[in-house]
């Protein structure tokens, strides 16, 4: 199975793919699609829906893990973070149709055993399951990779938190 985890944003959105058969995990890609801080929010948000477009009919994944939103330290940054989330959720189940949510928490939990960890013990764990030499960066690449690991850890037959 195809992963492709999304880390949401709207100056940036991580992305990472991974290939799962059930035991096995290895990469497929992960990086960042990145908008200028000069450009105004609709002209943001269609780089993102563009980019996203293309990295989902080139990779081609099969289910695709998004980062849930909670809680958010900046008010300012809030409501473009959301909308730039809309969009990508929006996307995403247009052109995959298996979207799932997964909170930080389940993310941490999925990958250490510990629903507090550290964002350190998140990103040694990326690096560590999915075999690679150093920790990916930049950081929303890494979280990313996360959700991917986290959706290939969880029961995707049941449904679990699909929307």
């Amino acid at each position: 199975m195809r992963i492709l985890g999304i880390d949401p944003g709207y100056g940036i959105v991580g992305y990472g793919i991974i290939d799962s058969d059930g035991y096995n995990l290895n990469v497929v890609d992960y990086g960042v699609i990145s908008t200028p801080k000069e450009e105004s929010l609709p002209a943001r948000l269609n780089i993102i829906a563009d980019c996203l477009t293309e990295i989902i009919n080139t990779f081609k994944p099969d289910e695709i893990a998004i980062e849930e939103l909670f809680y958010f330290k900046n008010q300012k940054t809030i409501i473009p973070v959301a909308e730039a989330r809309g969009i990508i959720v929006y996307l995403c189940g247009r052109l995959c149709g298996k979207v799932f949510e997964y909170t930080p928490l389940q993310v941490k939990q999925a990958l250490t055993g510990i629903g507090r960890a550290e964002k350190y013990q998140i990103q040694y764990m990326v690096k560590t399951l999915l075999g690679l030499e150093k920790i990916p960066k930049p950081d929303d690449a890494a979280d990313a990779l996360a959700l991917a690991i986290c959706h290939s850890q969880i029961n995707s037959a049941l449904n679990i938190n699909q929307i």
